[in-house]
């Protein structure tokens, strides 16, 4: 198991309990390593979604439940990698938004592997020549990796 970022989605099923072996990876992961990391974008995300449905207690639990975990910033060389894959992905038509090269970026910044449900978007990133050379996808949906190998984090492995 490697260190690993996860992506808003997965952290979002991490957080709504309902998958056994989501929840069984994520304690196996806070065993192995002590907390969750997260980036300060799905931190935004998170916050957004709750926010538009009016569940500000959420939010507060939300909030209070992050003091558990690794939450991740978006510095200067972080930024440097976002604005360099958005602008690169945009050029050769393939835009992803910009919360996506922001949390790539951070992976990118700390050598993290990167635990998405949305493997497309990042193996776009990847494609364009940045080194995000694993990416893990949500259990039940499949595995892909630029490099072959997939992350086992939430795989159905």
């Amino acid at each position: 198991m490697d260190r690993s970022l996860l992506d808003t989605d997965i952290f979002s099923e991490i957080l709504k309990g309902i998958h056994p072996k989501v929840r069984t990876k994520a304690a196996s992961y806070r065993a192995a390593f002590g907390r969750l990391t997260v980036s300060a974008i799905t931190v935004m995300e998170i916050v957004r979604g709750l926010h538009k449905a009016g569940l500000e207690e959420r939010i507060r639990q939300f909030l209070d439940g992050l003091r558990n975990g690794q939450l991740l910033s978006l510095d200067l060389r972080s930024s440097e990698l976002a604005g360099r894959i958005y602008a690169d992905l945009e050029r050769t038509g393939q835009p992803i938004g910009r919360a996506d090269p922001m949390i790539a970026g951070i992976a990118i910044r700390h050598g993290l592997t990167l635990v998405t449900g949305n493997v497309a978007h990042f193996k776009r990133i990847q494609t364009a020549g940045y080194n995000l050379t694993k990416v893990g996808q949500l259990a039940g949906l499949g595995s892909a990796s630029h490099s072959g190998r997939a992350s086992s984090w939430l795989s159905a492995r």
